[in-house]
């Protein structure tokens, strides 16, 4: 075995030589060139493992190798995901083994038809072509393949109608087919398949109703989405027999009709998705049984009346979308509602009330007799235009505030300015003695004022580099009135000459002791941070800092804010190891309501970030949105766990930093962890073992990390994979992760004091 390593060239021809070999794993390495047909010569071979290497050229005869593995008559698993095979499948595929349990070949380029000779490999459990670019229709001799139990056809390029056969594979517990061409309707006989736990065929071309032996399979308890397609009709009120069902996405469809009160009888519901249909009607009484609902979206639909007070009541409620319908009355204030950051209600003209940060206007309330005589006609009139008057006034004396204050270089809130000789003074005159870091628009001093020895942090911007001034004025608006204790604080801005009548601009923050966070996962040859690490409940600090920070910008901000750049070098850390994040020299403010982009909503600008961490979206349509952070976030996460950089050598072509850790999940996350923490003290520490003792005598530092550890680190990995996922829309949200995160780390503390206690 040599999975996980760092094995590059091609595979050696002279494991031919090897007749006893039983098991070949070299999965997650940088393996290239083609897979030699002489492992055909093999005959005990019965697991071969080649995932996540560069296998393959991309073009036809990479799989012919695939013939010659028939003659491995017990060969249960061949796994040759993430490579660069193209070409078609062979019809070869029907001459392997009858034994054979798992075949992956997902993230390939292979196109082309699935052969019908997959219908002979009838022991299979796991079929996996996720990301290739296969085309035509699905054969119906998929439903030959009676023990399967999980299908993974996603992200290709299949057209036609789904097969009926699908009814057949009533062991499947996974469907995914989303991300094709599919059209025509669902299949009534997927409803023959009681063992599913997960259906997804969102995002292809399929229309009709939804069949109720589907939306009623009580089997399905983990997620089903139909999202994306063209389904008409009503929701059918089986709908209910999804007692067990986490999450149900029905959203971007032709939906109609009312909300089924039926809804209400699937109580395991933790989030639920109808937004993008045509739904009319109230919101159900019943929906108050959804106790467990933490993510709710009905927007753009054409729901009407009264907001349900009972909504306020759901605790668990996190995220509620009610925006673009027809709702109308007073807008409730408890539970949800009294959240800014997790309601949207936009887009609801008739609405009054709610919170001040909602931005509703007050309801009008009744008025007695008695107070009707008092405000008689005669006292009316002149009251109102003596109010319109002084409204009139008010309002030129703010517009021309505004205009003082927007032409200012600093913020009235900010401290007064320093001048450009005070900032020359404290540096040494800018000396590089002083120079503690530079981006792409200038470079950062650190200085000390004279008067009171304050240490200060100085980023003076290079104003010769195209768009600095726009990042300092972007900067400044972005820091202008935001204030959280996970963002850097900004002091002042300088907007001034220097000695020589040069235009000079810079920005003033308080001074972080203890640097950034990318100093310390990559420390320079220099030694600095060479005798320093990061603990776990350091990074999960660090983690929760950073998306707390997000989750404040996002959210809790009057104008949401998206950052834009996040990276290890933007977070750092003052004398506590409090984690500040910095830089909003390309955030972007989105000023109006309908800026703030719902699910799958983006906003187009120019390209924005640095490589590596950049969202896949921004590269291939230059779009921002609150998602494009996340998916930097979840880049910044896998990179604070792996200790390895998105841009690191062994991330090219097609491998990434995503896939690297996607393939490691769950049965190796030890194998890719940032090697300091295999150090850590869990489980063995109870046993009294001395961690520097382990070290010297060369015990394999993973045999020191427990089982609380490993499940805390692939509970974080998981959430990294969930924030960098490729479609915007599927990435959790920065409060989610903010709960999340907490939850890890107050599970993982708990079980440490609880082992700790039984020490004693």
């Amino acid at each position: 075995m040599g999975g996980i390593n760092k094995l590059t060239g091609p595979i050696p021809k002279s494991f031919s030589n090897c007749s006893a070999l039983e098991l070949l794993d070299f999965a997650i390495n940088d393996l290239t060139g083609t897979v030699p047909e002489t492992l055909g010569s093999l005959p005990n071979l019965y697991h071969i493992s080649f995932d996540a290497n560069r296998l393959g050229h991309g073009r036809a005869g990479d799989l012919n190798f695939l013939k010659s593995l028939g003659n491995c008559t017990v060969l249960q698993v061949l796994a040759l995901g993430g490579n660069h095979f193209g070409g078609e499948l062979p019809e070869s595929i029907a001459n392997l083994s009858p034994y054979m349990r798992t075949f992956d070949l997902w993230g390939n380029f292979i196109h082309g038809n699935i052969p019908n000779g997959i219908g002979n490999l009838v022991n299979l459990i796991r079929l996996n072509l996720t990301d290739n670019q296969l085309e035509g229709s699905v054969p119906e001799a998929i439903g030959k393949l009676r023990n399967l139990e999980g299908l993974y056809l996603s992200g290709n390029k299949f057209s036609g109608s789904l097969p009926l056969s699908l009814g057949n594979l009533t062991s499947l517990i996974v469907l995914y087919l989303e991300q094709n061409m599919f059209e025509g309707s669902i299949p009534q006989t997927i409803g023959n398949c009681t063992s599913l736990n997960i259906l997804n065929l969102s995002k292809n071309s399929i229309s009709g109703t939804i069949p109720r032996e589907v939306i009623g399979l009580s089997s399905l308890s983990i997620f089903l989405s139909l999202s994306n397609n063209f389904l008409t009709g009503t929701v059918p009120s089986e709908v209910g027999r999804l007692k067990n069902l986490g999450e149900l996405d029905l959203s971007e469809n032709k939906l109609s009709g009312e909300l089924p009160s039926n809804l209400g009888e699937c109580v395991s519901l933790e989030r639920l998705h109808l937004e993008g249909n045509e739904f009319d009607g109230t919101i159900p009484q019943a929906l108050e049984s959804l106790r467990g609902l933490e993510e709710m979206d009905l927007s753009r639909n054409n729901l009407s009346g009264l907001i349900p007070k009972f909504l306020g009541e759901l605790l668990s409620l996190k995220v509620l979308n009610l925006s673009y319908n027809n709702f109308d009355g007073e807008l409730p204030g408890k539970g949800i509602f009294s959240n800014a950051a997790g309601v949207s209600v936009i887009g609801n003209d008739k609405l009054c009330g709610g919170i001040p940060k909602l931005l509703l206007p007050p309801c009008r309330k009744e008025k007695s007799n008695s107070r009707r005589k008092i405000f008689s006609r005669k006292m009316v009139i002149p009251v109102t235009c003596a109010a319109i008057l002084l409204a009139v006034i008010l309002s030129l004396f703010v517009g021309f505030s505004k205009w003082r204050h927007v032409t200012k270089s600093s913020t009235e809130d900010w401290q007064a300015s320093m001048s450009y000789l005070d900032l020359f003074q404290s540096t040494d005159g800018f000396s590089e003695n002083n120079l503690i870091g530079s981006g792409s628009f200038g470079s950062v001093y650190k200085g000390i004022l004279p008067r009171d020895n304050n240490i200060i942090a100085i980023k003076v911007l290079n104003l010769q580099q195209p768009g600095a001034s726009k990042s300092f004025l972007d900067e400044c608006n972005a820091l202008r009135s935001i204030r959280h204790r996970n963002l850097l604080k900004i002091i002042t801005a300088c907007s001034s000459i220097d000695h020589q009548g040069n235009d000079f601009k810079s920005l003033v923050f308080e001074f972080m002791a203890n640097g950034s966070l990318d100093q310390w996962l990559h420390p320079r040859d220099n030694g600095e941070h060479q005798n320093m690490r990061l603990s776990l409940i350091q990074r999960l600090n660090i983690a929760i800092d950073v998306a707390s920070a997000l989750g404040y910008l996002h959210h809790d901000c009057e104008t949401p804010i998206v950052h834009c750049d996040l990276k290890p070098s933007n977070v750092l850390f003052d004398e506590d190891m409090v984690s500040h994040v910095g830089d909003f020299g390309l955030a972007k403010i989105l000023f109006k309501a309908s800026d703030i982009p719902a699910e799958g909503q983006t906003m187009s600008v120019a390209l924005r970030g640095s490589i590596g961490y950049i969202p896949l979206e921004y590269g291939m349509g230059g779009q921002v949105s609150i998602h494009g952070d996340g998916y930097s976030y979840g880049i910044l996460l896998l990179e604070l766990f792996t200790g390895k950089r998105p841009v690191d050598d062994m991330f090219k072509n097609s491998m990434s930093i995503h896939q690297f850790v996607a393939a490691a999940l769950p049965n190796h996350v030890m194998d890719i962890v940032d090697p300091s923490l295999l150090f850590e003290d869990d489980e063995d520490e109870e046993n009294g073992n001395d961690i520097e003792e382990i070290s010297m005598n060369n015990v394999n530092p993973r045999l020191n990390v427990g089982r609380r550890t490993n499940d805390c680190l692939v509970s974080v990995m998981q959430i990294g994979l969930m924030c960098s996922r490729h479609s915007p829309g599927e990435r959790m949200l920065m409060h989610t992760v903010v709960n999340k995160m907490q939850a890890i780390r107050e599970s993982y503390l708990k079980c440490k004091k609880s082992r700790n206690m039984k020490r004693f």
